[in-house]
This record gives C-alpha cells, sequence and structure tokens, in this order.
C-alpha cells in the first residue's frame, strides 16, 4: 500500500484529497504546516508527497530541501493555482516529481498518483537488480578457500576501497573479470558504470575509435560524433582484458589517459576530463614483452601500481568440490533438473583432471553433465567424454609415493613427450593433451620450452 502525505493550509481542500485517495487506497496522512510535514515524514516515511504552493507565509517547495537524499525519497507533487505555473515549473526544475493545477481534477489526481507509483517500482526495481549484483560480486562470496585464492582475495580488499590501477595476471578462464567486477562493485565506484572490454576481440583499425570516440567528420564514415568507452566510464570503472593486445600507437594513447586523466577524441581538439578507474588484465607475462618491445614500459608501470595474479584451477584443486557444487546448484535451477552432488568417482576424476581451460572449462563440463544427467548425482559417465584424454582406466589406482611428487615436472615432461610424439607439431601435441593452441603455448613458454622453436614462431594472438 502506497503512503501519501497531504501537505495544505485548508482544512476543506486536505479533507477532500485524503477522502479521494483514501477510496482508492491509498495510507492518508496530512499537515497544514511545513513543521507538522516534517515531523509525519520522519514517523511514517510516505512514498509520495502532495503539497500546495502557498502554506500561509510558507512554500510548499520549500519541503524539498529537508528531504533525505536518497534513492528512495518521497516523491513530491506540486499543487498550484493557474497564474502560478511558472513557480511549479521551477519547483520540478529542483527536484518535484510533478504539478497539479487548482481546483485539482479527480482523475488528473489519480492519474498523476499512478506515474508516481510508477516511478517508485522502477527505482525499487533498480536498487534490488544492483543490490542483486553488489551480492553477487561480494568479496567473501568468490568461491576459493585455498591458500593461494585467499592472498589473491586478501590483495583485493585491500585495493578495493581506494582507486589504484590494478594489474591482474591469470591464463584464460580463471576469472580475472570476475575480480574485476568484485573490485568495482565494492568500492565507492559501484554505483556507476562498469565497462569491459577485451582488447584481443577488436580489430587494430577500430580498437582507438572504440576505445577514445571521434568526432563527426574524423575519417571517412564518421557521420556523427561517438562517445568512446573511456568517456562512458566517466566516474567508474573500465576493465581492459588482454592488455598487452594493444596496439602501440593505442597503449601511447591510454597512458595519457592514465596520467593526465584526460581523452581526446579522434578528430577532437579539446581534451575531455576523465575520471576513472583502470584495471587491467593478461594471461602474458608483460616484463618479458616489454623485454621484448611489445609493450610500452611507461604504461607497465602505470598499470601495475597493484598486481593480482590468480592460480590456475589445478593449483588450487582443494576449491573444485566447492566450485563443483556451486555449478551444479545453477545448472540444476536453471535446467529444471533434481541433481543434488556428484558421485565420489566422478568428483575424484575431476580433481585429478588437469583443467588447461580452468573455471571457465569446469562450469562447461557441470553444465553439460547437468543436461544429460539421469539421476539425482552427476557420475563418472556423466563427464568421462569431456575428460576421457585425461582419465586413464586405472586412474583410480595411481599410487603417489611418500615423498610426493613435483607436478610441474610431470606437466613439463608431459609438454615434451607430447612434442616429441607429434614431430613437433604444435596443434598436433596440443590436441593430444586436450589443450587449445594458445594454451599450449602458454605452457610451452612458463617452461621456458619454446626456446626450442625457431624465431619466427611467436606466442599466437
Amino acid at each position: 500500500m502506497t503512503t501519501i502525505l497531504i501537505i495544505d493550509d485548508e482544512p476543506l481542500q486536505r479533507e477532500i484529497l485524503t477522502t479521494i485517495l483514501s477510496e482508492e487506497g491509498y495510507l492518508v496522512y496530512s499537515a497544514s504546516t511545513l513543521e507538522e510535514a516534517e515531523k509525519t515524514i520522519k514517523d511514517f516515511h510516505p512514498e509520495i508527497i502532495l503539497t500546495d504552493l502557498k502554506l500561509g507565509m510558507e512554500n510548499g517547495i520549500d519541503i524539498l530541501n529537508n528531504l533525505p537524499q536518497e534513492p528512495l525519497s518521497p516523491l513530491v507533487i506540486v499543487i498550484t493555482a493557474f497564474g502560478t505555473i511558472s513557480s511549479a515549473v521551477e519547483a520540478i526544475k529542483k527536484g518535484a516529481f510533478d504539478y497539479l493545477t487548482k481546483p485539482v481534477d479527480r482523475e488528473i489526481l489519480l492519474l498523476t498518483i499512478k506515474k508516481a507509483e510508477e516511478r517508485i517500482n522502477l527505482i525499487k526495481e533498480n536498487l534490488m537488480l544492483k543490490n542483486e549484483l553488489y551480492e553477487k560480486f561480494k568479496i567473501e562470496g568468490i568461491i576459493g578457500k585455498s591458500k593461494k585464492m585467499l592472498q589473491v582475495l586478501d590483495i583485493v580488499k585491500k585495493v578495493t576501497p581506494t582507486n589504484a590501477t590494478v594489474l591482474i595476471y591469470g591464463e584464460s578462464g580463471t576469472g580475472k573479470e570476475l575480480i574485476a567486477r568484485a573490485i568495482h562493485y565494492n568500492s565507492p565506484r559501484k554505483d556507476k558504470p562498469f565497462i569491459a572490454i577485451n582488447c584481443a576481440a577488436i580489430p587494430e583499425t577500430l580498437i582507438e575509435s572504440e576505445l577514445f570516440g571521434y568526432e563527426s567528420g574524423a575519417f571517412t564514415g564518421a557521420n556523427t560524433r561517438k562517445i568512446g568507452i573511456i568517456e562512458s566510464a566517466d566516474k567508474g570503472t573500465l576493465f581492459l582484458d588482454e592488455i598487452a593486445e594493444l596496439p602501440p600507437l593505442t597503449q601511447s594513447k591510454l597512458l595519457r589517459v592514465l596520467q593526465e586523466k584526460e581523452v581526446r577524441r579522434i578528430g577532437g581538439k579539446d581534451a575531455i576530463k576523465v575520471d576513472l578507474r583502470i584495471i587491467a588484465a593478461t594471461n602474458k607475462n608483460l616484463s618479458k614483452e616489454v623485454e621484448q618491445n611489445r609493450f610500452r614500459e611507461d604504461l607497465y608501470y602505470r598499470l601495475k601500481v597493484i598486481t593480482v595474479e590468480i592460480p590456475p584451477l589445478r593449483e588450487r584443486k582443494e576449491d573444485i568440490p566447492e566450485l563443483v557444487n556451486f555449478f551444479i546448484e545453477k545448472y540444476s535451477k536453471e535446467f529444471g533438473k533434481r541433481v543434488k552432488g556428484i558421485e565420489e568417482k566422478a568428483l575424484q576424476a575431476l580433481i585429478n583432471y588437469p583443467w588447461p581451460g580452468n573455471i571457465r572449462q569446469l562450469e562447461t563440463v557441470i553444465e553439460r553433465a547437468i543436461i544429460i544427467c539421469e539421476g539425482d548425482k552427476i557420475t563418472l559417465s556423466d563427464i568421462q567424454d569431456e575428460l576421457k584424454i585425461y582419465i586413464p582406466k586405472n586412474i583410480f589406482d595411481i599410487d603417489i609415493p611418500d615423498e610426493g611428487i613435483n607436478y610441474e615436472e610431470l606437466e613439463k615432461e608431459l609438454l615434451k613427450k607430447a612434442l616429441i610424439k607429434s614431430n613437433y607439431v604444435i596443434a598436433k601435441a596440443a590436441r593430444l593433451l586436450g589443450m587449445s593452441y594458445k594454451t599450449f603455448w602458454y605452457r610451452l613458454e612458463k617452461f621456458g620450452l619454446s626456446e626450442i622453436f625457431p624465431k619466427r614462431e611467436k606466442f599466437p594472438k
């Protein structure tokens, strides 16, 4: 039930408005002065205020000055005599929702109240969506209790309330954008835009105009002004994924944004001040990119004020059971299935799998398993087609010596054996290990194995 406060110094007018609105099911309070109105607002929190413009020696517009500055602050509708409509228009400029002229028409009154209710409901819906968004990206909600993830979250918590630029390292699928969003939605900028862009997904010929925008006539085809992504992110956060793929000229212009806090559209003469936080991410070693003159050193140091390194899933295996349960719940609800869990053998297979595609790959595997699962638990048969390359028949009979094993050395040997078996054909070697071409190259670089190839072989873009 919508609560309405009527402010009018004429008792008859208050009674008429109260009767009309009460008959329509509204909860109505009334006041004859601003002082009385302020007490009623404090005690009963009305959603709509209907106030006469003239309250004896007082001005009804002044109620706007004393309302709480909150998203759900009451909407004010001003009632004015026909000859003072200009004052009502001035009230709207100061924040009133709408105005009515005397004598108040019943149908117009109710229609205006309905419009105000629609605005209130829209504000409530937006607030609810924002709260859900903040809840979704709460730092405490990021799944991971492993030592490495707790270290990541500790850094994230410290950097979140600041405006510091952040550089996130991590393989594809580790959740770099999730961390970036968590930083934004827990920061003072949370009510402002979060704009994410994958620098590798935009052609080199378009990246500059996408980021910086352009003026009409700046080049052939530029028929209208375009506001760039950087300008659109003003007061908010800009997330630049795959930052290493930025062309040299664009790197130079981005450096200016970081240094001068301003952007210049292509073809524009004036610099436009911007206030934004930049979070960048990459799966490459930027210091090596700098050494090989593929990335600007000055930009690199501007970006790495705070560095966050997200571990690959194979290095945080203790988090896999919790992630699996999360995805089971998510996709069971989405597909209307009654899958409640996963059999121990299937879970063990997931834990033993090396996950070249990281969390993104795990999510895909669980999503598919939920679709084909016929019981209330995911079984090994539901996932083995996805993992068969890594599940030998005797996987559950593997014996790990008491002194343990060096997993990285084991992985390095697997890479070497795949290369030998494929006669050093990279695409074939990657397929043998169930990896993408790009992921395989990433692993080769990590272990220094890429040096065995001719210099013309570069990490794939």
